[in-house]
């Protein structure tokens, strides 16, 4: 069975030291970073934007899965892509026309990531789950680092399982962020999970180095 992948959140690192914490995951067993940027009309708070990824990712070793929390994520696929992103996740929720958005985003080279609020159901995804190659579940409602895991969220991770089995195999992968520790991301895994984001659990740790490693070896 593949391990599962590990993406460190930099919403909740430092801001003050950023260069130091991409520079920590760099040296980490993560595979990717996670940036979540957010618009403060979609969640209820700003992050960081373009400039900032853009210099993040002239330092950063990983690849760079990019989680657009706004309204009209497609307006912004150009950008993304040539900051070099390698996954760009969109909310299911903002997106009118989302076949349209997965196929421009994959026509610029990236992987295409659609993003399920805690509310939206998995079966939303029926007619696009084939043309996805991930599905990010959240686990608190997006906004803020640091949230208590929403009760329910394992059962909503088995059932975008059975319907990636349903639809040929286990091509998409399932992405899960939001509440992330060492129980709950054992949980998660078991439950069908294949990538972790883990924010608060990582950056908040006396060894974010441990913390990584051991988070792999759930």
């Amino acid at each position: 069975m593949k391990q599962h992948l590990v993406a460190p959140s930099l919403l909740s690192a430092d801001f003050l030291h950023l260069q130091e914490a991409v520079e920590m995951v760099n040296r980490s067993d993560a595979d990717w970073l996670h940036l979540d940027v957010m618009d403060g009309v979609f969640v209820p708070n700003i992050s960081f934007g373009f400039p900032v990824i853009e210099a993040i990712s002239g330092i950063c070793h990983k690849p760079l899965d990019i989680h657009l929390m706004i309204v009209e994520p497609h307006k912004f696929i150009k950008e993304v892509a040539e900051i070099g992103a390698y996954m760009m996740n969109v909310h299911c929720e903002t997106c009118t026309h989302l076949h349209r958005t997965v196929t421009a985003i994959h026509e610029a080279g990236m992987k295409a990531g659609v993003t399920l609020n805690p509310h939206t159901p998995v079966s939303m995804l029926e007619n696009i789950i084939a043309d996805v190659d991930m599905v990010l579940l959240m686990t608190v409602n997006p906004g803020f680092g640091g949230q208590s895991f929403i009760e329910g969220s394992l059962k909503k991770v088995e059932q975008l399982k059975e319907l990636i089995l349903s639809q040929g195999g286990g091509r998409v992968l399932i992405e899960v962020d939001g509440g992330v520790t060492m129980e709950t991301g054992k949980q998660l895994v078991q439950a069908g999970a294949n990538v972790i984001v883990a924010g608060s659990c990582i950056f908040h740790s006396p060894d974010p180095l441990r913390t990584i490693r051991d988070l792999k070896t759930l």
